[in-house]
């Protein structure tokens, strides 16, 4: 087959702890991951031509060298020259439904979909893990987003522990276009306000991690306890970006006020917010409510449900 078109889905954070700071100037992370039905997709062809050349219908998606997803095909070309000189190059179309610059990994699981997609184009043969271990060269969540599912994160979210997945956890989502939250601003910014809080050893670091299996949080999604879960969401990061964005406090103050919402959080470094909910029609009447309090077209909304699955070829 000279092309393929592959299903890549956003995730969520369920937990995010910063534990300190590592020798690679990173953070030590503790995280659940999850992944959810919100998905793009990736069409990958074989090129006559040695180019990379990749096709986006958003227009807010770069398309030259500095997309995740060209990085990814550039990578594959330089780990498998032979690959490379026998197949060609490729032209990559994605097809937007993830919302951009929204804390959910949209970038991580295109890049994710162009290394499985490459493996299978070119016969590569490549297994789990070692499409992994190429992802954690392009971005802490790219390994992730190969396997997805439901996932124990640490080191700098690139140790993965798989869990008992999660399917059909409800979940509505908002993440106003406009607003774009720097990752980067984040994490430097809690470092700066609670860095005195930070494990210092290397020792330290480890052990907070290792305990962390054995948590809460990590107990109701083996009990696949719902109202738990949403009981147990925690998210570090809320601590700096929702005192600097109104709009984010706003959109968590007001799904935590909707009847039928069991717990609600801001994803990764934001901004988008999510809520847990006891239904698909929950859902749908938590969006309504959130529409009618702010009818704002910038504000985008979903309902959709946990997955337990990442990259997958689109049937």
């Amino acid at each position: 087959m000279r092309s393929y078109s592959l299903i890549a889905p956003a995730k969520i954070n369920l937990y995010l702890e910063i534990i300190g700071s590592r020798p690679d100037g990173y953070h030590e992370l503790a995280m659940i991951l999850q992944s959810i039905d919100l998905s793009d997709q990736i069409d990958i062809h074989a090129s006559s031509t040695e180019n990379i050349r990749v096709y986006c219908d958003h227009p807010q998606v770069p398309i030259d060298q500095s997309n995740l997803v060209y990085k990814a095909a550039a990578l594959m070309a330089r780990e498998f020259p032979k690959a490379f000189s026998n197949f060609g190059g490729v032209d990559i179309t994605i097809k937007k439904h993830i919302p951009v610059a929204a804390g959910l990994a949209g970038g991580s699981s295109n890049a994710a979909a162009v290394l499985v997609g490459m493996d299978l184009l070119w016969n590569l043969g490549l297994t789990q893990s070692e499409l992994e271990e190429l992802g954690a060269g392009l971005g802490s969540d790219v390994p992730f987003c190969i396997g997805g599912g439901t996932a124990i994160a640490t080191g700098r979210g690139e140790q993965l522990s798989p869990l008992q997945s999660l399917d059909n956890l409800h979940i509505v989502l908002a993440k106003y276009r406009s607003l774009e939250v720097s990752t980067p601003w984040a994490y430097k910014t809690y470092r700066q306000q609670f860095g005195v809080n930070y494990i210092q050893d290397w020792e330290g670091l480890a052990a907070r991690a290792s305990a962390f299996h054995s948590e809460d949080m990590v107990k109701a999604i083996l009990n696949k306890n719902t109202e738990n879960i949403a009981q147990k969401l925690h998210n570090d990061l809320e601590k700096v970006v929702l005192p600097a964005y109104p709009q984010v406090w706003q959109l968590r103050e007001l799904f935590a006020s909707q009847p039928g919402v069991l717990g609600t959080m801001m994803s990764g470094s934001g901004p988008s917010v999510f809520a847990i909910v006891e239904s698909p029609n929950q859902g749908e009447m938590v969006k309504q409510g959130i529409r009618e309090a702010i009818p704002d077209e910038d504000l985008e909304l979903f309902v959709t449900h946990t997955i337990k699955h990442g990259i997958k070829i689109a049937q």
